[in-house]
């Protein structure tokens, strides 16, 4: 593939849900994770090997007619360049959520242009490694009560954030995927 094309290795694009983030959404899986948490509801993302290298102005197509981008793994930050592409690429009215294994800390520590870049770009970034013995059942997206629901912006708040977990079937290439959080997991 073209170096000049920019890309993120993805294992999942869903357009138009409403289970990954507030409102009619995009939510993008990237594929590959360095952290590796014990009872991750997406262990075959650890590997860099799956997925698709998709270019970024395919993802930015996937998000005509919804209200933002949510982008989930795997882990996203473990692709700093490529994500940072996406975030700049986005249009502005769309709101971006990034759910990350890392602490805001730890990705400030890392003095990184492109870590940087992308959290200006984010409204919402949900941070903190999932913890399969603290399942969250307050909070509609977020897996475990030691994750953090970090506003960057004001387009979106706590409210967006109370109630329970929510979850869509799709039917995808002669399968049943799975969108969200399932309460009984």
């Amino acid at each position: 593939m073209s170096t000049d094309r920019p890309t993120l290795r993805l294992a999942h694009v869903v357009e138009r849900t409403r289970s990954e983030g507030p409102g009619l959404r995009t939510a993008i899986w990237a594929q590959g994770c360095t952290i590796l948490c014990p009872g991750c509801c997406n262990p075959e993302l650890f590997t860099a090997r799956g997925g698709r290298d998709v270019p970024i102005d395919e993802v930015v197509a996937s998000c005509d007619g919804v209200e933002g981008l949510t982008v989930v793994g795997g882990e996203p930050f473990d692709q700093p360049a490529g994500l940072a592409a996406l975030m700049a690429a986005l249009p502005a009215e769309l709101s971006r959520i990034v759910f990350t294994g890392y602490r805001l800390e730890e990705l400030e520590a890392r003095r990184c242009a492109h870590i940087d870049a992308i959290l200006a770009e984010l409204d919402v970034l949900v941070d903190g490694r999932f913890d399969a013995s603290r399942p969250d059942d307050q909070r509609r997206f977020v897996g475990s009560t030691n994750q953090r629901v970090r506003f960057l912006t004001d387009r979106h708040g706590p409210d967006d954030f109370r109630g329970s977990a929510t979850m869509e079937l799709r039917y995808k290439d002669g399968k049943v995927v799975v969108v969200g959080w399932p309460a009984w997991r």
